[in-house]
């Protein structure tokens, strides 16, 4: 007791660390973790820090190792709290948590450097900008066609608007792309395979990627986003080198 008549915390919690002091220790090695995190990595039963009789909570050195385990998954391999918690079970009943760990890298594969990716897509050609909306009028300008030619395009869903109707600076390079290809007498309806292909891509990395933005720390958005663009271009990367070595067999090179 205080002087004051007060339960002195700082004596109930001789034996285990508060949550400012977990805080204080993990910072360095996460500078976005906050006390409400670590708050709510214990309602989801990731980490379970006994209390003082007055209520408090007192981490053990255990405690903080499992939250640093939990926030090195979530940052470095993407994992849903879901699979991390598997993982803590798993190294409860005795298994090694590591053993069951995917070894990604923090990139996922560099495919930034200048000359290193042999003009393969990057994550940074992924970036999207919202703030560029086109009207019909000016794909029709800068993509070069007519009405007719975008209804097609729109028809076999080539070409797609937004909800609010405009189109992004995409539409313009595929319905360019497309008008090249007619020149060697491939006709839009030719092409339907190909938004096939695209859609059953984007919705593999779609279920990759959505326990990533579910979750609820505050930078699950941007995590996400950083996730996407990096699939994206492997999956990109992948079928141009595909395609690349099913040319070589037409070509005979």
């Amino acid at each position: 007791m205080t002087a004051a008549g007060r339960p002195d915390r700082d004596a109930s919690q001789r034996d285990g660390l508060s949550i400012g002091a977990v805080l204080a220790q993990l910072r360095g090695d996460f500078p976005d973790v906050t006390i409400s995190k670590i708050r709510f990595l214990e309602a989801e039963g990731l980490v379970q820090p006994g209390r003082t009789p007055s209520g408090y909570r007192q981490f053990a050195p255990a405690d903080v190792e499992r939250l640093r385990f939990v926030l090195s998954a979530q940052r470095d391999h993407y994992l849903p709290l879901k699979v991390i918690k598997e993982q803590l079970d798993a190294a409860d009943r005795g298994a090694a948590p590591e053993a069951a760990m995917p070894r990604l890298p923090r990139k996922l594969v560099s495919l930034d450097a200048p000359g290193e990716n042999g003009g393969l897509p990057s994550p940074g050609d992924f970036e999207t900008d919202r703030e560029i909306r086109l009207t019909e009028e000016d794909l029709l300008r800068q993509a070069g066609i007519d009405a007719a030619t975008l209804a097609e395009l729109r028809q076999y869903g080539l070409v797609r608007p937004g909800a609010a109707g405009f189109f992004d600076p995409d539409a313009v390079l595929v319905a360019k792309t497309v008008k090249a290809m007619t020149e060697f007498g491939i006709e839009p309806r030719h092409l339907r395979a190909f938004r096939a292909a695209a859609d059953r891509e984007v919705g593999l990395l779609e279920q990759i990627v959505t326990p990533v933005y579910r979750h609820r720390d505050e930078d699950a958005q941007a995590r996400g986003d950083e996730v996407v663009r990096e699939l994206a271009a492997l999956t990109v990367a992948l079928h141009t080198l595909l395609v690349k070595a099913g040319i070589r067999a037409v070509t005979g090179g």
